[in-house]
């Protein structure tokens, strides 16, 4: 499988250089510093079922969630998109155990069966 490539901040013309390094860089923060402070982040929307899933999985596993929200289908996708952007996962939830992306609700409950999840606690 081919990696994907990621652009180079030399490749990006100094005038908007600034732009893309400081993009939402406030909820970029509130990520971090949410990921530094909890045993596990789950970043989500609302209305999205896979977000509860996720949350459900880490209360069933004995994990004190911190939830992250931002916005809807139609609200705060610019927010999101720095997320993905930040991250390199397309999708949400993104779910984080100590620090390190596990992925979504769907690859939650797969570290869970094959008992993964507790080598990362």
């Amino acid at each position: 499988m081919t990696k994907r490539p990621m652009l180079d901040s030399q490749n990006i013309h100094p005038v908007i250089r600034d732009s893309v390094e400081h993009y939402h860089a406030d909820i970029i923060a509130q990520v971090t510093d949410a990921i530094s402070n909890n045993k596990a982040v789950v970043i989500g929307m609302t209305v999205n079922p896979s977000v509860k899933k996720a949350c459900k999985l880490l209360a069933s596993q004995g994990l004190a969630v911190k939830y992250l929200e931002y916005g809807g289908y139609t609200s705060m996708w610019r927010q999101r998109l720095a997320i993905k952007m930040w991250s390199g996962w397309p999708t949400f939830p993104q779910v984080f155990i100590n620090g390190t992306l596990v992925g979504g609700a769907s690859d939650l409950q797969k570290l869970i069966n094959t008992g993964q999840l507790n080598e990362l606690l």
